[in-house]
């Protein structure tokens, strides 16, 4: 009887019908048991976290695509102010990630950040539906701005919407590093079948991302334009909390790390750092000698940025072993380093990409919008363009491209990583050159029909002559936006993943910044002794095409960059994917 039920005991713990193939290593199921390939993770799991991304993504295009109206309207902020707060608003949104994936890598689990920020972001909306139901209601205190004609709100009521608006981006900086790295941890990369899953995980992420994207822009900006900004704010906090009660009945499927370190990864790759700089005296013949003690060092890799060798030696004096770090702690420091250059010369893409949402909007406002007698489209709903874009050409990339390419280069997924990056800029520098020549077409017709001191008069001039800009930079998206997601998970120490998709978030972070600034100073420099701002609220006395030729200009010398840096960079591993 004892051996009976010492058999059965085990069978409670190890189910004898799942054999060892079945288990995946490093990872446990939410019971913190072994995970199993058969009960959890792959596409199953997936699917729940790709529907509370779709939710947000819903709720972030929701604001960020037609916010430069919203300011320009309710509360009569003028073009150039507008366009800076929305870059600004933009770029925290996209830097705050960093801290998010800090938090989650080193304290909470991806799992519990998601659910936090989720909430989060339920909350932000409903204050955000709260204050537009304030600012459109309350005429009390209103003030009309001379040179737009519109009515300024109460200063207490602008504070509110946001401090509302950036409670949004709080919540996305946690919510965005952990979503996608969540999402490609339920892939096993020791199995073939997963492995080859994960690889077009991103394609198809970003596909469903933008199927999307796609409806919110069309749908949500014709609402806010023609019924209510409340109802428009609304519909996403509505959508956000329907998300978060599915993605928590997924639970029981999802895998989740096992690593029981007791320094988070963030900490360990921070000290690598300090502990450098605290050895920065050290001589490099030590290092050397170091280098030939250790002969399990790749010799390589142990050149490449070997400052941080340091930190593998003890301080003068110092016998305690806690102050060292160790090899592996040094390598994932320097596989983060290695990042910066890609990093740095992918800003220019980032300002590119933050021209969408604004300037490319206001343009559309001037034309003519016309469908039949009675319907307008709404200048923002052109962005649903790009994502058409990318839902047309992902499955011709990943079906079509992939396959012939990987005939010619016998990589399973094609072409690098870095090669697809660098496709992407490509187009988007393409994109700025359509912008201005169209901007400059634009321009000539105001002035033929006579229109440069009349900007409330529609410009006879189709919208649909915008359409291309917004092609080529969604033929731009497909290349450098998921070569980039791809990029920076792949290419982080494993418990970093999130860290590395919160550095690709931060490139349009800094990138919204350098837009905001860039704004700013030509603001400031053509305004100045009676000019004429590029950026004046009336767009025909405007010149929106020299501030896309500039920007067409610098790309051009970021991509030239680029291409030095991809080809000289060293994989932290053997390139397979």
């Amino acid at each position: 009887m004892a051996t009976i039920t010492g058999i059965t005991a085990a069978a409670m713990d190890t189910p004898l019908l799942l054999s060892n193939d079945d288990v995946v290593s490093s990872v446990v199921d939410f019971k913190n048991r072994p995970a199993h390939r058969s009960k959890t993770g792959g596409w199953r799991s997936a699917s729940f976290i790709i529907g509370v991304e779709v939710a947000e993504r819903f709720a972030y295009y929701g604001i960020s695509t037609n916010l430069i109206t919203f300011l320009t309207g309710p509360l009569g902020q003028s073009t150039a102010s507008a366009a800076a707060n929305v870059n600004a608003w933009n770029g925290t949104a996209s830097l705050l990630p960093l801290l998010g994936a800090f938090v989650a890598d080193s304290f909470l689990g991806r799992y519990r950040t998601i659910t936090i920020s989720s909430c989060i972001y339920i909350l932000g909306l409903g204050l955000l539906t709260l204050s537009a139901s304030f600012t459109s209601s309350t005429s009390t205190g209103c003030i009309t701005v001379a040179d737009t004609g519109t009515c300024s709100p109460p200063q207490i009521q602008i504070i509110f919407f946001f401090f509302s608006l950036y409670l949004v981006a709080v919540a996305q900086g946690g919510h965005k590093p952990c979503v996608q790295a969540f999402g490609a941890d339920q892939f096993d990369v020791n199995d073939p079948e997963e492995c080859k899953a994960k690889s077009s995980f991103f394609n198809w992420w970003y596909f469903g991302l933008c199927s999307g994207t796609m409806v919110t822009i069309i749908v949500l900006s014709y609402v806010q334009d023609n019924f209510s900004w409340v109802l428009g704010f609304g519909i996403p906090c509505i959508a956000m909390g329907v998300a978060l009660v599915l993605y928590l009945l997924g639970t029981v499927t999802y895998r989740y790390s096992s690593n029981d370190d007791e320094k988070g990864p963030f900490t360990r790759t921070s000290q690598v750092f300090v502990k450098a700089i605290k050895n920065w005296k050290i001589d490099p013949s030590e290092l050397s000698i170091f280098e030939e003690a250790r002969g399990t060092l790749p010799h390589q890799n142990f050149l490449q940025f070997n400052f941080l060798n340091k930190a593998l030696i003890l301080p003068n004096g110092s016998k305690e072993e806690a102050n060292i770090c160790s090899m592996n702690d040094v390598e994932e420091a320097k596989a983060v380093l290695r990042l910066v250059p890609i990093w740095g010369s992918c800003l220019a893409f980032a300002i590119v990409f933050a021209q969408s949402p604004t300037f490319f909007t206001k343009q559309g406002v001037t034309l003519n919008r016309s469908v039949g007698s009675s319907f307008e489209i709404p200048p923002a709903a052109l962005q649903s363009f790009i994502t058409l874009t990318i839902v047309v050409i992902i499955p011709i990339y990943d079906r079509v491209l992939v396959p012939c390419a990987r005939a010619v280069t016998g990589k399973p997924s094609g072409i690098t990583m870095l090669q697809r990056i660098g496709v992407g800029i490509a187009f988007s520098i393409i994109s700025m050159v359509i912008a201005a020549l169209v901007e400059m077409k634009r321009l000539q017709t105001a002035r033929d029909y006579g229109l440069v001191d009349k900007p409330d008069v529609t410009i006879p001039m189709s919208i649909y002559w915008l359409v291309p800009q917004y092609v080529v930079f969604g033929i731009a998206d497909v290349f450098t936006m998921v070569g980039l997601q791809e990029f920076f998970y792949d290419q982080v120490p494993g418990e970093l993943k999130s860290i590395g998709l919160a550095l690709y978030l931060s490139i349009f972070g800094v990138g919204s910044f350098l837009s905001s600034f860039l704004i700013s100073v030509i603001e400031r420099a053509t305004s100045s002794n009676g000019g004429g701002s590029w950026f004046s609220d009336n767009l025909n006395r405007g010149h929106l095409d020299y501030f896309y030729w500039i920007l067409g200009g610098l790309s051009t010398v970021s991509a030239v960059f680029y291409l030095y840096f991809a080809t000289t960079y060293v994989y932290n591993r053997k390139y397979t994917l």
